[in-house]
């Protein structure tokens, strides 16, 4: 029997909002008898920095632990054997997956990678500095290493949403 991530994810955000919590991302890992189950959870609106880490505590995560496991174990979510559930906060670089992502961290430096190549890169560094109509303007001026922009690029790029392939905060030090 397959994974039902819909019936999952579900489940995980009827127990997360009946916490004050909000689901961030779920995931099922492995298979056979080595499979891991890991949810990410964070309050709503908490925009984590090292001074500030306004996000989850041990105690979510443990409190949320117990009540979605009991479900997920009377309701047979996660069928065929054994299974290990992480729960733990997004951390500091967490993964940007949908559109709610880019608008709460807007002003906030990001790496991505695009799909398609855009400006003939599709790897990128910078801070969101707008999400709007499904684009997202990255500054780039601000970034390190490679992810610099060439000589003669513009220090902006805009990229379509449904073009990025991966996207994680980049944490301020």
């Amino acid at each position: 029997m397959a994974f039902a991530e819909d019936k999952v994810r579900e489940i995980a955000e009827r127990v997360a909002a009946s916490s004050g919590l909000e689901l961030v991302h779920v995931e099922l890992l492995g298979g056979g008898k080595h499979r891991t189950l890991r949810v990410f959870i964070d309050r709503p609106g908490a925009l984590p920095t090292r001074e500030h880490p306004d996000g989850v505590t041990h105690e979510d995560c443990a409190n949320f632990s117990r009540e979605f496991g009991t479900i997920l174990d009377v309701e047979d979510a996660v069928p065929g054997g054994t299974y290990v559930l992480e729960v733990s906060s997004p951390g500091l670089d967490r993964k940007l997956t949908k559109a709610a992502d880019f608008e709460r961290f807007r002003g906030h430096r990001m790496k991505l990678m695009t799909r398609q190549p855009v400006n003939h890169n599709r790897h990128f560094e910078g801070t969101l500095e707008s999400f709007e109509n499904g684009k997202l303007l990255l500054d780039l001026t601000a970034a390190r290493r490679k992810m610099r922009p060439k000589e003669g690029q513009a220090p902006k790029v805009e990229i379509e949403l449904a073009n990025v392939e991966k996207a994680n905060l980049v944490p301020e030090i």
